[in-house]
């Protein structure tokens, strides 16, 4: 067995799991200190590309992105979205899956459930590709948002599709935007990590967009929580930089690159 994959299964009601997205090395870098899973998301369709929904990103795109994101990591295992319409079917999913590993060295790919995939799952753990699997609010096929699981019936098929989706081999499983009851019966109910993005704190552990948990993408539901307000420091540097540039200020004899020395 994978050891990143050993070492998040292990985490089981034992300690609480920290995932969070990343784009590029740069942060990537930073996430890699603190974080057990960085997720190459199918989220930048919206964060860095200004898209409506995730359907744009393709697979160029993603194995791009997570080339750069390989750079910054050292410790945390990474998982990458495959894209919507890269696994219609098995032939699809195991050439595409098979790319992104090859090209990106990442650590496993996530497919959301559209409740006839499983088949898709277990043939790539086949193949030896970690699987984590994504239930409740599924953005590649779903197009309206709901909080899922507020019904004895919705939380039975949660549950159905949780237990199916870890027979067919998942190391870890998303639960998005879940009612808090129906959060804690699959977490219970599944041997393998549940991880919550609006799923209050009855999974394994959790997963939120970087920028919007550092205040930078303008999307604040009221399951993110902002723990930083980046876009108003940024908006401060920048401001400093203009007015410096604008008064002759900055590039100042510090920051020349040229001079003569005296011989």
């Amino acid at each position: 067995m994978n050891k990143k994959v050993k070492n998040i299964l292990e985490k089981k009601n034992k300690t609480k799991i920290v995932s969070l997205t990343a784009y590029s090395k740069n942060i990537a870098q930073i996430l890699d200190k603190h974080c057990d899973i960085i997720l190459v998301g199918d989220s930048v369709a919206n964060v860095l590309y200004g898209f409506k929904n995730t359907h744009q990103i393709n697979l160029d795109n993603i194995i791009q992105h997570t080339q750069s994101v390989k750079k910054g990591i050292k410790k945390s295992m990474l998982v990458v979205d495959m894209p919507e319409g890269t696994y219609k079917n098995k032939q699809e999913a195991k050439k595409n899956a098979k790319l992104i590993m090859n090209l990106t060295k990442c650590d496993g790919v996530k497919l959301e459930n559209n409740g006839k995939n499983f088949n898709i799952v277990k043939e790539l753990v086949k193949l030896k590709i970690p699987v984590m699997g994504h239930i409740g609010y599924t953005p590649q096929f779903k197009k309206k948002f709901k909080v899922e699981g507020r019904t004895i019936r919705e939380i039975k098929k949660l549950l159905k599709d949780a237990i199916l989706i870890e027979k067919a081999g998942a190391f870890s499983i998303v639960l998005e935007c879940l009612d808090p009851k129906a959060s804690e019966i699959i977490t219970k109910s599944l041997k393998i990590p549940t991880i919550g993005i609006g799923s209050s704190s009855n999974c394994d552990g959790q997963i939120l967009v970087t920028d919007d948990m550092l205040g930078l993408s303008g999307f604040y539901p009221k399951f993110v929580k902002k723990y930083a307000s980046l876009n108003r420091i940024i908006e401060k540097a920048v401001k400093n930089y203009s007015r410096e540039v604008k008064s002759k200020r900055f590039p100042n004899k510090k920051n020349f690159l040229n001079g003569t020395k005296n011989k």
